[in-house]
């Protein structure tokens, strides 16, 4: 397989080729697997990095041999994971700028709301002995306090009492894409708002199989971790993700309290490129998700639009259902920010449908087919002209291809033919700002004929 880097998270080159990654989208209420909170509000108390980085725990330099597991783990977090570095950032010159532009009291590496998900931010009377702010998101960020669970996963490492002594089951794609949303959107208890993107935080962008995929990978899935745990296509983590980021999306903009900057809703909900593009690049054509007419503030529907392709295959009436209900939350943006709860509410109705379709789903051949066929056929007919549309739809027709190659309904040539079109897609989504919508949809006719499908 191969996709492209993006966006300063790369992935290694390989003779498959790369790894995508463009770097805000979007879950609550939909159905989970997962009963868990995320790591940083539950009850368990956080140990520390150094109790999982031992030489003959997940700390070796080299994986293990005979090993079920790398066994360095540690390492590779560490050296290749941003993760590791996230503490680090809140030190440097554009972090104190944005602090500074915040009025904030203390610098940006010891204020809540830069350390929520820059680093592993528990109350103090949840870090252990050996617990360091410094680490940045840790092991225990992502894998939850370590109090209960390590004595029995050193013991034994039986999976199911490791989750249920505290373990977050990131392998559950539902699990995982509500633990990096809650930082790479946002929850009720943390949120980056459209003020902190104007003090200079950067954009938010997020889609859960790519974002996986990019990943520096310190697991293998071999015999003995799919004896352990489920192992889901990257078609039903794309599609599971997006139904996710959807709800999340629509609970926040429903929440009343997420608007409270005077005359304007929170800002951060609407398409950031509809308003901040070149005035003179004349590129407004009217769209038939949204059915708004030029010069409106348009709301970030990325999620939305994926999810129609991924509605169509489970369930059309639900497809049809949720094209009315996107335009009437578009047209309700127009009237006042209580009509835009009313119609958000109604979405979310419409979305836990589609989640409760999609969750264990397998998507087969035809599905995926008439998924990508449908994304190409936008893109070819100019439906994406918003920045953050064409970066989903780039990363979704990417994350079905990847599937349908290894599910072996496309050849190989057929598939390295599209990922080198891609590249050119790719090349089109470079630079947000000098975005040009015609470019990214000839790219995109480029694919299309390259699939065959």
């Amino acid at each position: 397989m191969r996709r492209s880097p993006v966006n300063g998270l790369r992935a290694p080159r390989s003779s498959a080729g790369a790894l995508l990654a463009l770097a805000a989208s979007l879950m609550l209420g939909v159905p989970s697997a997962n009963a868990q909170p995320l790591p940083q509000f539950a009850k368990d108390k956080h140990l520390g990095v150094p109790t999982c980085s031992g030489s003959t725990c997940h700390g070796a330099t080299k994986p293990f041999k005979d090993s079920p597991v790398l066994q360095n783990e540690f390492v590779t977090w560490h050296k290749e994971d941003p993760h590791s570095n996230a503490y680090k950032v809140l030190l440097e010159d554009d972090s104190k700028r944005i602090a500074r532009n915040l009025g904030l009291k203390e610098p940006a590496h010891k204020a809540d709301i830069c350390l929520d998900c820059h680093a592993d931010n528990v109350p103090a009377s949840k870090r252990g002995n050996r617990f360091q702010m410094a680490d940045g998101v840790n092991c225990e960020a992502c894998h939850g306090g370590a109090e209960r669970w390590l004595g029995p996963h050193i013991a034994e490492n039986d999976h199911k009492k490791n989750v249920e002594l505290g373990l977050y089951p990131t392998e559950d794609p539902m699990a995982r894409a509500e633990l990096c949303l809650s930082c790479h959107f946002g929850t009720k208890d943390k949120f980056v708002t459209h003020r902190i993107m104007g003090a200079g935080h950067p954009r938010m962008s997020f889609e859960l199989d790519t974002f996986t995929a990019t990943q520096p990978a310190h697991y293998e899935v071999d015999k003995d971790y799919r004896k352990r745990k489920n192992v889901w296509s990257g078609v039903q983590t794309w599609a599971i993700g997006q139904t996710i980021a959807a709800n999340m999306f629509l609970e926040t903009l429903a929440d009343p309290k997420m608007h409270k900057s005077g005359i304007f809703p929170e800002l951060v909900f609407f398409d950031c490129h509809a308003c901040h593009h070149k005035m003179k690049d004349k590129r407004w054509v009217p769209g038939k998700s949204s059915g708004m007419g030029p010069g409106v503030v348009r709301l970030n529907d990325a999620n939305l639009l994926m999810l129609e392709h991924i509605a169509k295959r489970t369930n059309p009436d639900l497809a049809n259902q949720l094209g009315i209900a996107v335009k009437a939350l578009h047209r309700a943006t127009g009237k006042g920010m209580d009509q835009v709860g009313a119609a958000a509410k109604s979405l979310i109705s419409i979305n836990k449908q589609i989640a409760k379709a999609v969750n264990g789903k397998r998507f087969s051949d035809d599905d995926m087919k008439a998924i990508i066929g449908g994304l190409l056929a936008d893109a070819t007919k100019g439906e994406y002209q918003d920045f953050s549309d064409a970066e989903q739809a780039y990363m979704a027709v990417q994350a079905v291809l990847v599937a349908l190659e290894n599910s072996g309904g496309i050849s190989a040539k057929s598939a390295e033919g599209a990922y080198d079109a891609l590249d050119g897609v790719f090349k089109s989504l470079e630079d947000d700002e000098d975005f040009k919508p015609n470019v990214f949809r000839d790219k995109m006719k480029l694919v299309q004929s390259r699939v065959g499908l």
